[in-house]
């Protein structure tokens, strides 16, 4: 049957693979080595294993499962350029679809036959391509295993087709991205799980982040304990719809490095890799936290950190192995060729170890291999399409790749749900609770003292109108008491009266002899009363000492109630000498915060007294005269000075650092005292030199109170130091468009302008360039002034000054040229029209290596666009460029060089007028 027949054949799905092995075939006519050949490799009985695991789909598994490595072959159909030069040819390949065969011909009448666990035509579509190859492994993926799926072929067969396809013309050709993606929004839930997405591309052995390429090189972090693979250092964007994402892999494409070939004419240049990280909630998995005798704490019951699972997705779009006689490659292209060739045999040799069950796996011979250390022998499930062209004429390089695909069908991975306790959520939720609680325990403390206070004087106004009342009550009862008893008095002595002219007989004598009083001596006569009016008087006499009784009950009842009222105002003044007591506290508590910060500003004066003094002493070491028979000793003793001077210094900032305390130290910036002002912002420069400090000062505010000095301070030595630890802060993104935002460029043009001191003119023109390196930052910066200020500091002409300007004028035009590549600038370079050009061609060739270095690279930047020709010829930067393509020590700016100027037409023309062959 003929190879066409078997390739216009529709495909058979199925959901299990065969096992890995190969069959030769007979040839017509029998020879011994055609009957050696016949012989069947079984598949092993862990692959067997695997393989019925895997067509059960049992994925969810408490322990680790073993996976084979699945590998699917695709054919491409022949090209416009096949189609003539192997016009009387057949080709190489057969496909057996229905049998999952695929067979390579030697020559008319032999070949060998190889399975794999999918045969994919030229005319599988996409979705059949996705639904065969990656949707097992993105359904793995959902359930928490870790997941790859990955490209390899020769150049040119389909793998950017077959993984990276957009399908902007017609949805059905949408590659193997996109429909993960989908799959994965589909069913992840926006309010508990996390997805997000890392691009990168592997070139020339560095990682660089295709969305962020301001981010060149990566570094690859590798956990000793588990073994695992990061990259802190690349973007990672959360994903909420499938458009953000299509725009994420359009950005990352546009960035991508690509050449036109004889056997491609967009050839990709590195090693594709797209990172989906997702972040599951697992419901009903709470764990709750136990004592150590197994019984609950309150903390346990009421709170359960809940679990997560995390899994990582990795499609992988492999640069296509080549060969430099076939693809014409040249130049940088040769050495591109040359560095994915190495990373795939890398790769190569790791797969053959792993096969072979080797015990030295060589991953550390490529960044390649560092990154897909969990798809070949870890824990990831993995998947592989192999991609292969019809051509006789690359018979070679499509054997290459299926015997890849079959020694990578050999590769066990024990694959493995990756769960785990989201104490950070925990976190923040008790961090929530805690500030709540805390504020509520502030309300209650100030209510609780403002009920004091108002029931202390509450009470003390109830005392003193108790008292009051007391009193009155006490003085009106008093004169009632006087006034019953003068009227009773009157009463008695009318009534004696009245009796007494009624009655002359049957009285009783009364008077004062009854007290003991003789009568004559007084002379007052005796009172005689009948006996009824003697028990009259007696009755009234005893109402009258109820009465009496009574008021003293109720004199009695009012002093309680005083005793009473005078206890309660004992109880409110010990609880205000209490308060005021605490209050006592708090001052003495400031008092000694105000000490300890008197103290730390001895410290620091001390500390930078001596970092100056080292400082001095070294300038000292390294300025004086030595004879000619210590010439030898005085680079040692010069080096021995630098590093105790720098160690001693550095020590003393990490020490305050580490005793003291970021904030302490910032507020010591706002001092009125300028030396200590002085010493403080040297401190905050050191600190900003080392990269972990500088997110805890940006967040500590330490960036705004920077900027704030450059604004308010007249002190030369503030601003040189000021801008030096601003020039450190800006080698981040994120900070530099927080220096924009508050207007740090225009502060820095103003110190600038200002400046005397060469160093304070470096340490802002480092700031400055380290700015212009930032593709968002492009027009703001030249808005502001800051491209003027950079080209104005050129008149200093101290060479460390100059190479900060030469920088930073080769970062602009840098993003310039980026920029315009990517259509979103047009026009002439802002750096021409700010009249930097003339300044540019002077120092090409300064005698200075960095600012020769730097004015080379922004002369090819400059080169790149056709717009800028004409004022480069007019300014004589072409000569320049002519000499740096062949006298620069660089071999990557000497190649740019040659190849601006064979491509650009204004170029050639030129030379060819002056009759310079650049042909």
């Amino acid at each position: 049957m003929s190879s066409n027949s078997y390739r216009n054949g529709s495909s058979i799905a199925r959901g299990g693979g065969g096992g890995a092995m190969k069959v030769e075939n007979h040839s017509s006519k029998y020879s011994p080595s055609s009957a050696f050949k016949s012989k069947v490799q079984q598949p092993t009985p862990s692959s067997s294993t695997s393989l019925r695991r895997s067509s059960t789909g049992s994925s969810r598994d408490d322990s680790t499962v073993s996976r084979r490595v699945r590998v699917a072959v695709r054919l491409r159909p022949r090209n416009a350029e096949e189609m003539v030069a192997d016009a009387d040819f057949a080709d190489c390949v057969e496909l057996q679809p229905e049998l999952k065969r695929l067979k390579l011909r030697k020559n008319n009448w032999d070949s060998d036959t190889y399975e794999f666990d999918e045969v994919l035509t030229e005319f599988a579509s996409q979705k059949r391509v996705y639904e065969v190859v990656a949707k097992p492994v993105v359904e793995s993926v959902l359930e928490g295993y870790n997941g790859t799926v990955m490209a390899y072929g020769q150049t040119g067969t389909g793998k950017t087709y077959t993984l990276g396809r957009l399908g902007e013309e017609d949805a059905a050709d949408r590659g193997i991205m996109l429909r993960a993606m989908e799959d994965i929004l589909a069913e992840v839930s926006p309010e508990n799980d996390l997805v997000s997405v890392s691009y990168l591309q592997l070139y020339m052995e560095t990682v660089q982040d295709l969305l962020n390429p301001a981010n060149d090189s990566i570094s690859i972090v590798e956990d000793p304990k588990s073994g695992d693979v990061s990259l802190p250092g690349a973007t990672l964007v959360e994903i909420r719809d499938h458009k953000c994402f299509k725009g994420l892999l359009q950005l990352g494409e546009a960035h991508r490095f690509a050449a036109n070939t004889k056997l491609n004419t967009e050839s990709s240049r590195s090693h594709a890799i797209l990172m989906v990280h997702i972040k599951r909630s697992v419901k009903g998995r709470n764990s709750s936290l136990s004592s150590e005798n197994g019984s609950m704490t309150l903390m346990g019951k009421t709170l359960k950190p809940p679990v997560v699972r995390k899994s990582k997705l990795v499609i992988v779009d492999l640069a296509g192995s080549e060969r430099i006689d076939k693809s014409g490659s040249e130049g940088h292209t040769l050495e591109e060729a040359k560095s994915i060739n190495l990373s795939l045999s890398a790769l190569g040799k790791c797969i053959n170890a792993l096969a072979e069950n080797s015990a030295h796996v060589p991953v550390r011979d490529s960044k390649l291999t560092r990154l897909l250390r969990d798809s070949f022998g870890g824990t990831a499930r993995t998947s592989l399409v192999i991609t292969i062209g019809p051509s006789p004429r690359h018979r070679g390089e499509t054997s290459s790749t299926i015997m890849f695909g079959q020694r990578a069908m050999k590769v066990e991975n024990m694959v493995k749900i990756k769960e785990e306790f989201d104490y950070k959520s925990l976190s923040r939720r008790l961090e929530i609770q805690l500030d709540k609680l805390i504020a509520e325990h502030e309300r209650q403390q100030k209510a609780f003292q403002d009920e004091i206070e108002r029931m202390a004087l509450e009470a003390q106004k109830r005392i003193s109108e108790v008292e009051l009342s007391y009193a009155d009550a006490l003085e009106k009862e008093k004169l009632r008491c006087q006034t019953d008893y003068v009227e009773s008095v009157k009463r008695l002595e009318e009534e004696w009266k009245e009796k007494q002219e009624k009655h002359g007989h049957g009285k009783v004598k009364v008077g004062p002899s009854d007290d003991g009083i003789d009568q004559k001596s007084n002379g007052v006569p005796p009172v005689l009363f009948s006996p009824g009016e003697v028990a009259e008087i007696k009755q009234k006499l005893h109402s009258e000492i109820l009465l009496r009784k009574a008021a003293e009950a109720e004199i009695d009842n009012l002093k309680s109630q005083l005793i009473h009222w005078k206890q309660t105002e004992a109880a409110r003044n010990a609880e205000l000498l209490k308060l005021r007591k605490m209050l006592e506290d708090e001052v003495g508590q400031k008092a000694k915060l105000e000490e300890e910060i008197e103290m730390l500003q001895s410290q620091l004066l001390q500390i930078s007294f001596e970092a100056d003094e080292s400082r001095r002493n070294l300038d000292r070491g390294m300025g004086g005269n030595t004879p000619s028979s210590m010439d030898s000793l005085m680079p040692e003793v010069k080096h021995q000075q630098l590093r105790n001077s720098g160690d001693g210094e550095k020590a003393s900032v990490v020490k305050l650092f580490e005793q003291v305390g970021l904030h302490k130290i910032l507020t010591l910036l706002e001092s009125e005292d300028a030396d200590v002002r002085i010493h403080a912002v040297k401190v905050v420069a050191n600190l900003a030199a080392e990269e972990s400090n500088q997110e805890k000062i940006v967040e500590a505010g330490g960036l705004t109170s920077l900027l704030t000095l450059l604004r308010s301070s007249n002190d030369e030595t503030v601003h040189r130091v000021a801008a030096g630890a601003i020039a450190n802060l800006a080698m981040n993104e994120t900070n530099q468009e927080l220096i924009m935002s508050q207007g740090g460029i225009s502060l820095l043009s103003m110190t600038a302008a200002k400046a005397q001191d060469p160093q304070t003119l470096r340490m802002v023109a480092g700031a400055i360039a380290n700015l212009c390196g930032n593709n968002k930052l492009q027009a703001k910066l030249r808005a502001e002034g800051g491209v003027r200020a950079l080209l104005g500091m050129v008149g200093c002409r101290h060479p460390d000054v100059l190479a900060q300007v030469a920088r930073g004028i080769a970062n602009f035009a840098k993003c310039e040229s980026r920029a315009s590549s990517q259509g979103t600038k047009g026009g002439r370079s802002v750096l021409i029209e700010d009249g930097a050009l003339p300044w540019i061609v002077q120092n090409a060739n300064n005698e200075a290596s960095p600012i020769r270095r730097h004015i080379e690279l922004a002369l090819c930047h400059l080169a790149q666009h056709e717009i800028n020709a004409k004022e480069m010829i007019n300014g004589g930067a072409l000569w320049e460029l002519v000499r740096i393509s062949r006298d620069c020590s660089r071999e990557d700016i000497r190649a740019l060089a040659l190849r601006i100027l064979k491509s650009s037409p204004t170029f050639q023309a030129e030379l060819k007028r002056l009759r310079v062959d650049y042909g």
